[in-house]
């Protein structure tokens, strides 16, 4: 027998994908001090915030040296720069991210070379790295997607077997830890995000590249302030991407709190995971998967369906809110046609953009609401008569 018709369910209440003002509430006094206190002081461009961010945070990742500027975009290409790639050279990376990853490295003249994901971690397949190297490649840029770490013992290996840089992009798993070690910390240069939705977002725009080198660590300085150590005395060609000393200072209260909540995340992935089970939803949605030597920060708790369009409209009709990371892998987006990329050349890539759905997951976000959410993708099973797997 079919469920009845959604359109006579009772009602229910809403709740948002994202909730930045619940995280503000909880440490609105200090936030206003702090920036009270940029603003008594009327500096907004680096000075003592930016610095002290840029120690706290490199304390808190294990490295010697970050650098602050002014996206996670402009991290990749900061990053990208300072390893001296440019014209003529091959960066190999993943089709299934933000369109940042791959567009940093067109930005310097270097050619993006994709290669497919794992389907169980989404992250990029480091079996299929090797096959992709060419005299050409200078880098290999893995994504640490969703809050997972990428397997980068395996990419390290083949990075040194042919004198390659790794660079991390870690703009989605700032806390999120392989064989022990933070992510951004491991490879060459790590890039962070600081968008607000973010495990640890700023009020805007921010980024940050971290290092062990501190050879990379001063062309970064250099490389963010237009090449100049003097004023009107140009060293290189740079940019201008300085982080706001508004935004160093949010983040440096932020940043006391972020084990906190990257803990509360991991416990509401746990509740998901718990609830799915005591569905018997197992057997028809995939969950996020971490392999045992990671620890996953849940940026995005992404599952995954075979029917994820018709499960996604189901949903929004009972209004519970998903989002889709990403509907159309890199490869085949107008931007990278002249890469020569087809339909069908990363089929996990593309089929993750087809079948990949994120449920809501943030630090405050009510056990109530994830049960809506697990309940809701139960009646669309038994709606339409998806087998649900008997205990």
């Amino acid at each position: 027998m079919e469920i009845a018709n959604s359109a006579v369910r009772p009602a229910k209440s809403s709740f948002p994908f994202f909730d930045l003002g619940a995280q503000f509430e909880t440490i609105r006094g200090e936030v206003l001090q702090a920036v009270g206190a940029v603003l008594d002081s009327q500096q907004f461009i680096l000075g003592q915030q930016v610095d002290l961010f840029e120690q706290e945070l490199a304390s808190y990742l294990a490295v010697p040296y970050a650098v602050g500027c002014a996206s996670g975009t402009d991290a990749l290409y900061l990053a990208l720069l300072a390893q001296g790639v440019g014209p003529g050279d091959e960066v190999i990376t993943t089709p299934f991210t933000f369109v940042a990853t791959a567009g940093s490295i067109a930005r310097t003249g270097a050619t993006p070379v994709f290669v497919d994901i794992r389907p169980d971690t989404f992250n990029i397949n480091s079996d299929l790295i090797e096959q992709a190297v060419t005299e050409r490649t200078r880098a290999i840029l893995p994504v640490h997607l969703f809050g997972l770490s990428a397997e980068l013992r395996p990419i390290q290996q083949i990075a040194e077997n042919h004198s390659l840089a790794v660079i991390e992009d870690a703009a989605q798993a700032i806390g999120a830890t392989h064989h022990g070690e933070k992510v951004g910390s491991i490879g060459a240069l790590g890039c962070f995000s600081f968008f607000p939705s973010k495990n640890l977002g700023c009020a805007g725009d921010g980024g940050m590249v971290t290092t062990r080198d501190p050879g990379l660590a001063d062309r970064l300085r250099l490389l963010r302030v237009h090449g100049s150590r003097a004023k009107y005395h140009y060293e290189l060609l740079g940019t201008n991407s300085r982080l706001d000393t508004l935004q160093a200072a949010i983040l440096r209260v932020k940043l006391r709190y972020l084990d906190h909540w990257t803990k509360a995340r991991q416990e509401r992935a746990a509740i998901y995971r718990q609830l799915f089970e005591d569905k018997s939803l197992s057997d028809v949605i995939t969950l996020p998967n971490a392999p045992p030597h990671s620890a996953h920060v849940f940026n995005q708790f992404v599952i995954r369906c075979p029917w994820r369009d018709s499960l996604r409209h189901f949903l929004r009709e009972q209004e519970v809110p998903t989002a889709i990371y990403y509907p159309e892998p890199l490869h085949v987006q107008p931007a990278f046609s002249y890469l020569g990329y087809r339909p069908g050349s990363m089929p996990e890539a593309e089929a993750a953009c087809e079948e990949t759905l994120a449920l809501p997951i943030y630090p405050e976000l009510p056990v109530e609401a994830q049960e809506r959410v697990v309940e809701e993708i139960a009646e669309f099973c038994r709606s339409q008569r998806h087998p649900i797997r008997r205990k």
